[in-house]
């Protein structure tokens, strides 16, 4: 399947917000937005206030917010997108630190990502392009954990369309055989791992979260560790981001949110690599 037949995932002429006080910034990443992306429309705002009359003009693909803005900040953006009824939008703070913020973990559920704006303006034009219009990673194989083989069938085919090569198996107890056998190379290299936060069986999400950075001692970036749940519960998140999960898939499932997180968590990996 060719990149373009990833188009079902957005519209064909994205809406990109551009949230920053900055009228020369907003130029700038506009200027390269329109260069890159044949059919973009840029949404200039100066601040919350601009941003929220553009949010009820028409919902947007993604949005990208500087940290601060006159009015407020980017936090504060990024909740009054989530507050205007759009299912799903990625969310980018432009951020000096934003390697600190994506190490420690220090998102909050508005937030998607955090980019480090000393990149400059053309490497963010590229990371807006992996949301917009993501390329898939011909291949790379995802391990996943999942007891409802009619819930696994229907994921698996989500990702299958994005040429990912995925492994199921119904318990925790099959993931760990599976990546012990990988890590004596005995199987190919497993790049991701899904699970389902409940499992059949003594182990949940949890716990392969857990074995996964401590006993098999893999790092984030090694083996990145996506975990869906329907728990809304903020303590019952946080503490599995502090286990160790890269991100959590809030369910029931919406494809384009399950495949924007595992390809960019690919893609993450890919560059740790270089």
């Amino acid at each position: 399947m060719a990149s373009h037949d990833l188009k079902y995932l957005i519209r064909d002429n994205p809406r990109v917000m551009v949230a920053d006080g900055s009228k020369l910034v907003r130029k700038l990443i506009a200027d390269v937005l329109v260069r890159e992306l044949p059919g973009v429309e840029v949404v200039g705002c100066s601040s919350i206030e601009e941003a929220r009359e553009a949010l009820e003009a028409g919902p947007v693909d993604l949005v990208t917010t500087a940290l601060s803005l006159p009015d407020g900040d980017g936090m504060e953006l990024a909740r009054s997108v989530r507050a205007a009824a759009q299912a799903y939008v990625p969310i980018i703070v432009v951020s000096g630190d934003a390697q600190q913020h994506l190490v420690e973990r220090r998102f909050t559920e508005y937030v998607t990502d955090y980019f480090d704006k000393s990149l400059g303006h053309e490497a963010l034009v590229e990371f807006i392009r992996g949301y917009v219009q993501p390329q898939p990673i011909a291949g790379a194989r995802v391990l996943y954990i999942e007891d409802s083989r009619v819930v696994a069938e229907a994921t698996k085919r989500m990702l299958e369309r994005q040429q990912l090569e995925v492994v199921h198996v119904l318990t925790a107890e099959e993931a760990f055989a599976l990546l012990t056998a990988e890590s004596l190379g005995r199987v190919p290299r497993i790049d991701l791992v899904l699970t389902d936060v409940t499992l059949k069986g003594e182990l949940s999400g949890r716990d392969v979260v857990e074995r996964i950075r401590i006993d098999f001692d893999y790092g984030k970036r090694r083996l990145p560790v996506l975990v869906m749940t329907g728990d809304a519960n903020r303590h019952n998140q946080s503490e599995l981001l502090r286990a160790g999960a890269n991100d959590l898939v809030q369910k029931p499932i919406e494809e384009r949110l399950l495949v924007t997180k595992v390809l960019f968590q690919l893609r993450l990996a890919r560059l740790e690599e270089r």
